[in-house]
Formats: structure tokens, C-alpha cells, sequence
């Protein structure tokens, strides 16, 4: 029998701890579709951690 490995999902205020993140662009992304998102029982976004990650690393400047 196969587990499927439970995903990471961060809650709005977790993502915006990363790195080159915060509240605001989290939000703002998710409502212009650019980061997907579920919503639990309770309407709360929860975001895929290596979505965020992959959306912070493509925002870096060059060089950086």
C-alpha cells in the first residue's frame, strides 16, 4: 500500500515569514490568481509551501 506524503501548506501570515515575502503580496498574488491557494473549514487560505518558494526565487532581482 502507498501513503501519499501530506503536502505543506502554509497559513498567510507563514508565508509571509519567508524571505522576500509578506502578508500583503501574499494576498494580493493569491487574489490575482499567481498563487493558488485552498481555504479551510473556516474560509482561511492555506498556500503550498513549494509554490511560495518557487514564487519568491522567480521575484529575485538578477544577481541577488
Amino acid at each position: 500500500m502507498h501513503h501519499l506524503q501530506a503536502e505543506s501548506r502554509l497559513k498567510t501570515a507563514e508565508a509571509a515569514m519567508m524571505p522576500r515575502a509578506d502578508a500583503t503580496t501574499v494576498t494580493r498574488r493569491a487574489g490575482a490568481g499567481t498563487l493558488t491557494f485552498t481555504r479551510t473549514f473556516g474560509e482561511h487560505r492555506r498556500y503550498r509551501q513549494a509554490e511560495v518558494r518557487a514564487l519568491i526565487t522567480s521575484d529575485r532581482p538578477a544577481g541577488a
